[in-house]
């Protein structure tokens, strides 16, 4: 193990334009590593199945009203339950909103975003980041990677990546139990199947552990949201450290300064 430190923060998916927060999140990462040398590690939730992840919102260039877009969803299985890395992306979704988007950001982000060619919710989001300026020294970790899962400790509360009605989805184990969460009270059971690490991925209060026994960094950059549940006491050896205060934190990150 490398005795350089190894500065790390998490998110998933979050806007095609990042929002605000993982902006900070960058910034402190290059911050810290300014003080401290080292390596920055992204670790890409892109395991999540949750569509709102993805909103992005932006404000008029004019009016300043803000607006929440998203992608659209190849069918209502997939926006509900595939996680973000096998969303697929309609063939029509990203010329109807790049006709959209000279309302709300500069041209130069209009044509990254044109630019930007992936088939999925994850990979769009990622090629936008790179397109962006963001990503240059930083080395990305997904949790969708098989040879991560792999690689990962086992975790007693988890998700797991299973077919369901031709599409692949993330239901959670609890109790042996496969669920697919409908909304307030509502489940859909999944019949009990086999399945191994590489379909596993964590839930919110294992993510750390499950990502430390991997990435064995040194420092996390810790938004004000993973301050609330993270369970530090899983993982002693890291130094936490707060990201940075930005302003509408929520919304999209469209500077040009970028």
């Amino acid at each position: 193990m490398s005795s350089a430190p190894i500065i790390c923060f998490g998110q998933q998916p979050c806007g095609f334009f990042p929002r605000r927060f993982l902006f900070a999140k960058f910034q402190t990462a290059r911050r810290l590593q300014a003080e401290i040398g080292g390596e920055i590690v992204f670790f890409f939730h892109d395991s999540d199945h949750d569509p709102r992840e993805t909103q992005t919102l932006v404000r008029h260039r004019k009016t300043g009203e803000i607006a929440t877009l998203n992608f659209t969803f190849a069918n209502k299985i997939q926006r509900k339950w595939s996680p973000l890395f096998l969303k697929r992306i309609p063939a029509d979704w990203q010329a109807n909103m790049a006709r959209q988007l000279g309302a709300y950001v500069e041209p130069c982000w209009v044509d990254a975003f044109k630019r930007t060619s992936a088939p999925n919710v994850a990979d769009f989001c990622l090629g936008m980041y790179h397109n962006m300026g963001l990503m240059e020294g930083i080395r990305v970790v997904r949790s969708s990677d098989p040879a991560v899962r792999t690689a990962a400790c086992g975790i007693p509360d988890y998700f797991v990546d299973l077919p369901y009605q031709g599409e692949i989805v993330r239901a959670r184990c609890s109790d042996g139990t496969l669920r697919l969460h409908e909304g307030g009270d509502a489940y859909v059971t999944l019949p009990a199947c086999e399945f191994g690490p590489a379909q596993i991925s964590p839930a919110r209060d294992t993510r750390l552990r499950w990502m430390q026994s991997v990435l064995h960094c040194t420092h996390y950059i810790a938004g004000a949201g993973e301050q609330a549940y993270l369970r530090q006491e899983d993982a002693p050896e890291i130094k936490f450290v707060n990201r940075a205060a930005i302003d509408r934190s929520d919304e999209a990150y469209t500077e040009i300064s970028a």
